[in-house]
């Protein structure tokens, strides 16, 4: 990844949190492009290439995917499960970062292969913080294949 932009893609409803995710990860030039998506369908046809996101020259993977488990039209473990099933699409670590404490989700989230996850905080300045290191392990630290 040294030298290649570095793409996260958000799927997001609440644009308070999208707003602080965003701003966070540029602020810290952590990603060169995020691409914010605020339902769970969306997200999976710009993943899947359908419809309006068929051209795979503008429709690149990411290299990772941040993703809210309460989301209109696709529910966020869904979008999960359908990521994690795909042969083109199951590398790309997923994230999940939600305000849910509650142990089934965290339990699904795990049984659906999730990569991380995190509960949002409160505090702006915890979010801020919780959103600088993210960055900094998945897409500095972190290595990961080429997708």
């Amino acid at each position: 990844m040294i030298g290649e932009p570095i793409f996260v893609m958000l799927v997001e409803d609440n644009l308070d949190h999208a707003e602080l995710v965003m701003r966070t990860l540029e602020d810290h030039r952590i990603a060169n492009k995020i691409r914010h998506f605020t339902d769970g369908q969306t997200a999976l046809d710009y993943l899947m290439r359908r419809g309006e996101f068929s051209d795979p020259a503008t429709t690149p993977r990411p290299h990772v995917i941040l993703l809210d488990l309460r989301l209109p039209r696709v529910d966020g473990l869904e979008v999960l499960q359908t990521i994690k099933e795909d042969e083109n699409l199951k590398a790309i670590p997923v994230v999940i970062l939600t305000t849910s404490e509650a142990e089934k989700d965290v339990a699904r989230a795990y049984y659906n292969h999730a990569n991380s996850y995190l509960v949002k905080p409160l505090g702006y300045e915890e979010f801020r913080k919780l959103m600088e290191d993210l960055g900094f392990y998945w897409l500095g630290w972190n290595t990961h294949p080429q997708i």
